[in-house]
Parts: C-alpha cells; structure tokens; sequence
C-alpha cells in the first residue's frame, strides 16, 4: 500500500499552459485529421493543418493577451 503511494505521488505529471495547450493540439489534430478526411495522405495533411492552426492561434492569443495587459 505504501509503495503504491509512493509510485503514484512520484508520477505526477506538471505542465505549464503553453505545454498542456500543445498536447491538446496535438490529440485534437489526430482526431481531426481521421474524422474529417477519407485517405492516409488527406487525413495526415489536414491533421499537420489543423495542429499549425492550433500552435498559429496558441501564439496569437498569448500575444493578444499580453498587448491587453500592458
């Protein structure tokens, strides 16, 4: 039992927002990229397209975000 906490304390995992937004990019392109195009080549293009857009859009907030603050 305790070796069991002590496997699940050490394995936590702690992303910052740019990281934990790059992941999702990520897991949402694959998904996109298989639900929304027919053949291999489509699926891996829309999918490369979808996780530009995410990255294009993650950098463009930040950067929105910090022209609001200053």
């Amino acid at each position: 039992m305790i070796v069991a906490q002590i496997i699940l304390t050490q394995m936590t995992l702690e992303l910052s927002h740019f990281s934990a937004a790059l992941l999702f990019s990520v897991f949402a392109s694959i998904v996109f990229g298989i639900t929304q195009r027919n053949s291999a080549r489509e699926q891996i293009r829309y999918g490369l397209y979808c996780f530009a857009m995410f990255v294009g859009g993650v950098f463009v907030a930040g950067w929105v975000m910090w022209l609001l603050r200053r």
